[in-house]
């Protein structure tokens, strides 16, 4: 699949559903935003990249404290969103901005801050994504990602892309935590921490966010239930089909 085409698969995922992730626990709530927070505290004239930015909830988070954030996602309804709760929130310094991770309209250095939230399993070239990360941060800025991490595993890695591409078709992968720092490392950066968190997915509200068909629901259940116990037990499945996941929170400077 070309960029282009891949681009357009994730518009029409997203697009129709991008109210709902204003609303989803699993985007609004989270124990990462704190450590977003504490990291723009006490720098008032900062500019922030909010990239990949969904509904907008790391946006909404970091504003306060900051001089501007730029709220950047490929689509157009997800900003729409985050314009219209902005405006409610009464955050006039969020501007939004539409295009793709791998082509960063801004100039070199525009950014003390880059932040992205569950959003570089989509893209469609992480390390081109990664060294416009760069270049458009200031020197000694600080970068951030959060996203579902794949444990390494081929087996249990196996399942979980398996699992993700069958809800979602919009999905690329689930870096572990290896590729993640070689990735960041060939782009330039330097990965000052990472770390390891666990998510809990309720599994009906995980597959309605996305409106994942019937056809995909029911072979999900199936191949968690045609699974041996090594990988039930790894990612927590239960009888429901809700699982864990890992997360990981990878913070990097320029």
């Amino acid at each position: 699949m070309t960029r282009s085409a891949h681009s357009q698969v994730v518009q029409r995922q997203f697009g129709e559903q991008a109210s709902a992730y204003l609303s989803s626990a699993v985007h609004a709530q989270g124990s990462e935003f704190a450590l977003l927070q504490a990291e723009v505290a006490g720098h008032a004239e900062a500019r922030v990249l909010d990239l990949g930015c969904g509904a907008g909830h790391v946006s909404f988070h970091v504003a306060p404290a900051v001089a501007e954030v730029v709220a950047y996602d490929l689509s157009q309804q997800m900003l729409d969103v985050v314009d219209a709760a902005a405006a409610d929130k009464g955050l006039g310094n969020i501007r939004t901005v539409k295009g793709a991770a791998e082509r960063l309209p801004f100039e070199d250095g525009e950014f003390d801050f880059v932040f992205s939230r569950y959003s570089a399993h989509h893209w469609s070239d992480l390390g081109l994504a990664l060294r416009e990360v760069r270049r458009v941060l200031k020197p000694g800025g600080v970068a951030a990602f959060i996203d579902v991490m794949s444990p390494g595993s081929p087996l249990l890695d196996t399942h979980l892309q398996t699992v993700e591409v069958l809800r979602d078709t919009s999905h690329v992968r689930d870096y572990s935590a290896a590729e993640w720092l070689h990735q960041v490392s060939d782009a330039g950066l330097f990965t000052r921490s990472h770390t390891r968190q666990r998510l809990r997915l309720e599994f009906t509200s995980w597959v309605e966010r996305m409106r994942t068909p019937e056809t995909m629901r029911v072979a999900i259940r199936e191949l968690q239930q045609a699974m041996g116990a090594e990988v039930r037990d790894y990612f927590e499945v239960a009888p429901d089909g809700s699982f864990s996941t890992d997360v990981l929170v990878l913070w990097a400077e320029r």
